[in-house]
């Protein structure tokens, strides 16, 4: 009966991460409309999902350090568990970057819109698919899926580099353009660091159901 009972609260626990997750996702989605529209009513929105996030991420974490610190669970439990709790701190960290780049979206409120030399729009929605890959992949314990999310992250990286360097170039052309390029480099690096903690979290989906740490792996993988 003891084990029955451990199953159920891992589920719950399951249950309220993915509940983050949702909220992490729409909080990305909506400060890229935000950003990319102008749409000020949006950014309000953004900055309470991210409240709610912090919230969960808290409860999240309790329930987890308590399952720990109770059950003393063994092998693939114990490795769900901790997967979980740096889970949670990628998902709060989504959350933070979505609020960062709502606040870009109120500075540049009455300015005009800069045309890009990459499509934001496009960037978030590459963004947003992988960090929905990313959620799947823990809802299935599906080790391959969480590894094509990591394969997407290369192409996100490409998207920010190429911002960088033709915004840096367009703002020693036109100085006047400064502060919306500046702000865009924001959003992009912004997005760029949320593909990363999706990346974290396929990470920990591969250690949680293979029980192999696969970050150095893929880092040095990328550095070639």
């Amino acid at each position: 009966m003891p084990r029955i009972h451990f199953q159920q609260q891992l589920v719950a626990l399951k249950d309220k991460l993915l509940a983050m997750a949702a909220l992490s996702q729409q909080a990305l989605g909506l400060s890229v409309e935000a950003y990319v529209k102008g749409d000020i009513g949006l950014c309000d929105h953004v900055l309470e999902i991210e409240a709610a996030i912090n919230a969960a991420e808290t409860s999240v974490d309790e329930m987890a350090y308590d399952l720990l610190a109770k059950e003393q669970p063994m092998a693939i439990d114990l490795r769900f568990i901790l997967s979980v709790i740096k889970i949670n701190g990628d998902l709060e960290r989504i959350g933070d970057q979505s609020s960062n780049i709502a606040q870009r979206a109120v500075l540049l409120k009455d300015m005009p819109r800069l045309k890009l030399p990459v499509d934001l729009a496009e960037m978030g929605e590459k963004v947003g698919v992988m960090i929905r890959t990313a959620i799947q992949s823990l809802l299935e314990a599906d080790a391959r899926l969480a590894e094509s999310a990591i394969a997407m992250d290369d192409e996100i990286d490409q998207m920010n580099r190429t911002v960088q360097a033709e915004l840096v170039s367009m703002m020693q052309g036109d100085p006047a353009i400064s502060t919306q390029a500046l702000n865009a480099i924001i959003v992009s690096r912004n997005l760029e660091r949320a593909a990363d903690h999706a990346s974290n979290i396929a990470e920990d989906v591969i250690f949680w159901v293979r029980g192999s740490d696969v970050r150095h792996q893929y880092s040095l993988a990328g550095s070639e």
